[in-house]
């Protein structure tokens, strides 16, 4: 029952994207490797035990329904895409549109195209580029997880961060440019692997993105459009050395109360590698209100990024050496 109501929920918050549509309209599909993806509130219907621990949510109840609010607008909004929509912008527009971000609390941008597998199997999309957003979680609360406070900055970043993704669609649209904004909460594709292939990071064991700038505390959102853009892919190669670190830090393995990042990854059938047991996860996120210890915990979130790069280098140097016979 309480799937149903979530799932009923889910659809009144975020609309099918092909009943907004006129029949006809080209529609980009998943590939058939493509994973079913659900949305925080089914996750936490279907795998969740909130039972008492629902009371909580009063705390972050004002965030809750901004977050709702600005989700179901942002989804209804792509009606208003402009007819002959434009397709290059010159330099002046990315600055202003990154400008304007940033005044909405943006803290990264990152520019890529869609892969049709990171399209969720039971999702589409209208365009196949994608302007990925990141905004930082406070991590003097965030430290406090798992907690009302850290759950409230949880909830907090979800809300505004679906505010600016409404926002920066209008103002492309105003433009005369195309959106298709996407909230953190609506998940078409798999924000992480997205932003990691935008050069916004790199994704450690505990699923999450590693930014430079905030390590894992942090929430993603995206808007697609068939405005050309300065892709940022080629950024990527700066954070490709995290994996081998999480291979040997496994802070968050140890740490995660609920024990779901497996410390060896799971080869799925379409041969995707999965580190997180998300049914495990959801009953400790539910009973939480987003937990955050995988978080709290990351040697990224407690360090400085350069220093651990540089660290994780010298070691990296030594063990070669001594492999190879060397002092």
């Amino acid at each position: 029952m309480k799937v149903k109501i979530a799932r009923k929920f889910v659809s009144f918050i975020l609309p099918d994207v092909r009943k907004l549509v006129p029949e006809g309209t080209p529609l980009i599909e998943p590939s058939p490797n493509s994973p079913i993806g659900m949305r925080v509130p089914e996750v936490i219907a279907v795998s969740g035990n909130i039972g008492w621990h629902a009371l909580k949510l009063f705390a972050v109840l004002p965030y809750l329904l901004k977050t709702v609010f600005y989700a179901r607008k942002s989804v209804m909004s792509i009606k208003k895409n402009p007819p002959n929509a434009k397709k290059k912008a010159d330099e002046k527009f990315f600055r202003e549109l990154e400008s304007y971000a940033r005044k909405l609390g943006i803290s990264a941008i990152g520019y890529t195209e869609v892969p049709r597998e990171y399209i969720f199997r039971n999702r589409v999309l209208l365009f196949k580029n994608a302007i990925v957003l990141i905004m930082d979680m406070d991590k003097e609360k965030i430290n406090k997880a798992p907690s009302i406070a850290a759950g409230k900055e949880v909830w907090r970043t979800y809300a505004e961060l679906s505010k600016a993704v409404y926002k920066l669609a209008e103002f492309m649209r105003k433009r005369g440019y195309n959106a298709q904004p996407d909230p953190p909460i609506g998940g078409s594709t798999n924000f992480v692997l997205l932003a990691q292939k935008a050069g916004l990071g790199y994704i450690g064991k505990h699923g999450l993105l590693i930014s430079e700038k905030n390590g894992p505390s942090q929430r993603i959102a995206a808007i697609y459009t068939d405005l050309e853009l300065p892709f940022t892919d080629s950024n990527v190669d700066k954070y490709s050395w995290i994996p081998e670190f999480c291979e040997v830090c496994n802070r968050c393995v140890f740490a995660c109360p609920a024990k779901a990042i497996y410390s060896e990854p799971k080869i799925l059938p379409n041969g995707r590698r999965q580190y997180i047991d998300y049914e495990k996860c959801a009953v400790v996120f539910s009973r939480t209100l987003g937990c955050g210890v995988c978080i709290k915990e990351c040697t990224f979130f407690k360090g400085d990024f350069e220093k651990i790069r540089t660290a994780y280098e010298r070691l990296s140097s030594r063990s070669a050496r001594k492999t190879q016979g060397q002092p």
